[in-house]
């Protein structure tokens, strides 16, 4: 079977990271996306244990130039690009919508939203010109449903929904697929500090661990989901029935 070449924004860590050595023990090529250098450099060295067809690139998704480079890069090293995980993402610290300063809302919609458009953008570009390729965005239970005291990061979820929906009309006629997933609370990183009550956490009273998100993703960019375009897949433990 012919390598597929991945590309992962967010990989220093959660979701991207356990994604990726996932998918390091496939028959696969990885490129590795994260604005933090050290925690991407440690995700490296984690799935090189697995696979010697990875390479890290630094970047902020935020920025057209950044994203153009790790396309770039990834089309350079190894020629295509079979399967994008526009992962990356960020919080705030909890607050009333009133009370967001509008440089934290600036700054997570620049990441959340902005990033996964940009993304969108020159990967699909490239997709195209194979008529191939899989998608998977990730948005969030808060981007089907509202999420008390993270009013901006719910916005740019709702946002990624949408953009995920549009792509997989628009594309969907070129052999590409694309889909979202809404996790729930899932225990990263980026979670750390955020208090919530067992039944806050949905019916089975417990946090995701990020193995749970990336077999998901597994699934979805697999042969097995061929027939699987425009899906938001909840993945949140029942949180959101």
């Amino acid at each position: 079977m012919e390598q597929q070449v991945v590309i992962i924004t967010g990989a220093g860590s959660g979701i991207g990271r356990e994604t990726a050595k996932l998918l390091a023990k496939k028959n696969t090529a990885i490129v590795l996306v994260d604005f933090d250098e050290t925690t991407g450099q440690e995700t490296l060295e984690a799935v090189k244990e697995h696979n010697q067809h990875v390479i890290f690139v630094h970047a902020d998704v935020s920025k057209s130039q950044d994203v153009k480079q790790y396309v770039e890069v990834a089309k350079g090293k190894f020629g295509k690009i079979d399967v994008f995980i526009n992962n990356a993402g960020v919080l705030s610290p909890p607050s009333l919508l009133g009370d967001i300063e509008e440089e934290t809302f600036d700054r997570i919609i620049a990441v959340n939203l902005k990033g996964a458009f940009l993304g969108l953008k020159y990967v699909l570009k490239e997709m195209e010109q194979q008529k191939s390729g899989v998608i998977v965005n990730t948005a969030s239970a808060a981007g089907i449903q509202g999420q008390p005291y993270l009013g901006g990061y719910a916005a740019s979820k709702h946002g990624v929904i949408g953009l995920t929906k549009t792509a997989a009309i628009e594309y969907g006629s070129s052999g590409i697929r694309v889909n979202a997933i809404c996790p729930g609370g899932v225990i990263t990183n980026m979670t750390k500090g955020i208090e919530t009550s067992p039944e806050e956490n949905g019916p089975m009273r417990r946090l995701a661990s990020p193995e749970e998100i990336a077999n998901v993703i597994g699934f979805l960019i697999s042969t097995d989901a061929s027939y699987v375009n425009g899906a938001v897949v909840t993945i949140d433990g029942g949180l959101t029935s």
